[in-house]
């Protein structure tokens, strides 16, 4: 009888686990949706749009539950937002092209960060790490 109660117990903490990492990743791929359109954001108006939504949405990313090193994912995460927001102030100062640094930087740091963010394994969250 405790073998099947465990045998639950595990089951049913394995769909949470995986939830969590399920809401992560529509975060994360709303988030490069988001930082696709203001790359390709032609218009000013447009760019905004994009951009607001991008930091909006990792706003929420930094909400999730990260299974590896979460303190450096909301780091990078800050990071991100950081240059989003100076994206977005020297689109509307200096015009669209000015905005294509820091647009890189972002996706320098998505490189860099990105492995923390995979989700983990079935045996990792069969048995933890």
């Amino acid at each position: 009888m405790k073998a099947v109660l465990l045998l639950i117990v595990l089951l049913f903490s394995q769909t949470v686990a995986a939830n969590d990492v399920s809401d992560l990743e529509k975060t994360m791929k709303s988030i490069g949706l988001a930082y696709k359109q203001s790359v390709e954001a032609t218009q000013l108006a447009e760019f905004n749009s994009a951009i607001d939504r991008f930091i909006e949405l990792i706003a929420q990313g930094k909400q999730a539950k990260f299974y590896k090193e979460a303190e450096k994912s909301v780091q990078g995460l800050d990071k991100v937002l950081a240059q989003a927001q100076l994206a977005k102030k020297v689109a509307n100062e200096q015009g669209l092209e000015a905005a294509k640094q820091p647009l890189k930087a972002i996706d320098n740091l998505r490189k860099k960060y990105h492995k923390l963010h995979e989700p983990p394994g079935f045996f990792e969250l069969l048995f933890g790490k």
